[in-house]
């Protein structure tokens, strides 16, 4: 008989879209929960429901058409998959889950764990946060403990007059858990680094050390391995990484994203329990992607190798600017550079929106760089790139 692997993603993003790409190499049978018809992984996906993932009926009927769940994004709420949990297998399970939703939480597991971190504290009102703040020195940063993304949820707070913001901005419940502000000590950083690993039940992989630059907390650009850091230093950052993911049970792909700071220190500043923007790298310059290694670890079928396949990978986002036609801007980007690969998403271009990636792969690390603005720039629009 037919053994048929029925994966199942909630989400429709373009984290979704790449799952699936991956997912037909391994004849592994793609079902979609989307939020909404039109989007980007719903556009590839031919099993698609669309409905809310925030419903408790809408997850329990789809799950019963899956062997496994997997994520395009954490915002699931934990509780309606508690229930679910002697339905169908998810990966990651709703306990490790709640460390990638639920900053708070996760900053006191982690400090637990030893794990390099900031200085930080729970602040359920203002004066906790002014407290902290006197304490520790101005600025601070403030984020909501839940729902927070590309930037949003986030404050930098460098005085009293300012720790109004964070409370009037946040929901007192998020996914029926209470919202808290986390305070951070501010961190004066050279640069961010990330981490992407994949776990199974049997193996582990760890890909090499990006650096990643971000803009208004949306991350533009990795390049992979990271230049400058010491192989010592990128090995400790990878095992450091397949720590968290085995103390935490993560099943699937784990970014640890850490800022380097000027006092020497490397502390982890988020995580994120699914395949991530800072491996997209991953698809053109490694020999097993992170969508592949993510739905091989949730299946539980042999991890393949994350090594390189080139010296330098970097990998540029394209963000929606004033190219409305990126298939038709194509023509130009690959008659100048034939070996650029492109991502695109199926997305509505609006300004500032995630939109697709560009990755160059080479052997010399500026001729990279150069390659892959010129392509991000001109599909955002640059015709001067």
């Amino acid at each position: 008989m037919d053994r048929r692997y029925r994966i199942g993603i909630i989400g429709g993003g373009q984290l979704a879209r790449m799952m699936q790409q991956a997912a037909i190499g391994l004849g592994v049978e793609v079902r979609l929960l989307a939020e909404a018809a039109e989007g980007s992984a719903a556009q590839v996906v031919p099993l698609t429901t669309v409905g809310d993932f925030t419903d408790a009926a809408t997850l329990a009927a789809f799950a019963e058409t899956c062997d496994v769940l997997t994520f395009d994004h954490e915002h699931v709420p934990t509780a309606h998959l508690r229930a679910l949990w002697d339905v169908v297998a998810i990966r990651p399970g709703p306990d490790a889950l709640e460390y990638a939703q639920d900053k708070a939480r996760m900053r006191e597991r982690l400090s637990a764990l030893g794990v390099p971190c900031p200085r930080f504290a729970i602040c359920r009102t203002e004066a906790d946060l002014v407290a902290f703040a006197e304490d520790q020195g101005w600025p601070v940063i403030a984020k909501t403990s839940r729902g927070g993304y590309d930037g949003k949820g986030v404050w930098r707070i460098d005085g009293p007059d300012q720790v109004g913001e964070p409370f009037a901005a946040k929901p007192d419940v998020s996914a029926g858990e209470e919202v808290v502000i986390l305070a951070e000590e501010f961190i004066d950083f050279e640069r961010e680094l990330s981490v992407i690993v994949a776990r199974s039940s049997k193996q582990a992989v760890a890909y090499p050390v990006s650096w990643t630059v971000q803009q208004d907390g949306i991350c533009v650009e990795t390049t992979t391995p990271a230049p400058g850091l010491p192989a010592e230093r990128a090995s400790e950052l990878q095992e450091l990484a397949l720590r968290i993911a085995g103390e935490l049970d993560v099943i699937g792909v784990l970014a640890v994203e850490l800022m380097a700071a000027r006092d020497g220190r490397i502390v982890v500043n988020e995580l994120a329990m699914r395949p991530h923007n800072t491996g997209h790298w991953s698809i053109d310059g490694a020999r097993a992607s992170q969508f592949e290694n993510h739905l091989r670890a949730v299946l539980d079928l042999p991890l393949r190798s994350p090594a390189m396949t080139c010296d330098v990978a970097v990998m540029s986002n394209v963000l929606g600017g004033g190219e409305g036609d990126l298939t038709g801007a194509l023509q130009h980007v690959n008659a100048r550079d034939r070996e650029i690969a492109v991502h695109l998403y199926g997305k509505e271009v609006r300004p500032g929106r995630k939109v697709g990636h560009v990755t160059a792969c080479d052997s010399d690390l500026e001729r990279a760089r150069a390659r892959a603005h010129h392509a991000a720039r001109y599909l955002m629009g640059d015709p001067d790139a």
